[in-house]
């Protein structure tokens, strides 16, 4: 399953204990490894803000649970998702089923 993983900066307080904060992320983010049943196909980040997403391919929602608790000043947001190609595949299959129907 691939998920897109968002994440989005939450509020610090003043600016020296936002500081502090970017400061511990910063220290965090440098020792963290990707879970090895991650398999990262895009990482990038938010210009101008703290925040970014992740694409990765992962069956274990547990091991995408854990990646999102592990740096809580920010707020994640994961989402499965499918290739465009996919969706439309299975839209135009819906649509048949749903122009096949027999009115009443």
């Amino acid at each position: 399953m691939k998920y897109m993983i968002s994440w989005f900066e939450r509020s610090q307080g003043s600016p020296m204990e936002y500081e502090n904060a970017q400061k511990r992320i910063l220290e965090v983010f440098t020792q963290w490894t990707a879970p090895a049943n991650f398999k990262i196909e895009l990482f990038v980040v938010r210009v101008g803000e703290w925040g970014g997403h992740m694409l990765v391919d992962c069956d274990d929602p547990a091991a995408v649970h854990k990646a999102c608790s592990t740096f809580p000043a920010f707020q994640f947001q994961a989402r499965p998702v499918i290739p465009v190609e996919e969706a439309v595949r299975v839209e135009l299959e819906a649509i048949a089923w749903r122009d096949g129907l027999k009115s009443k």
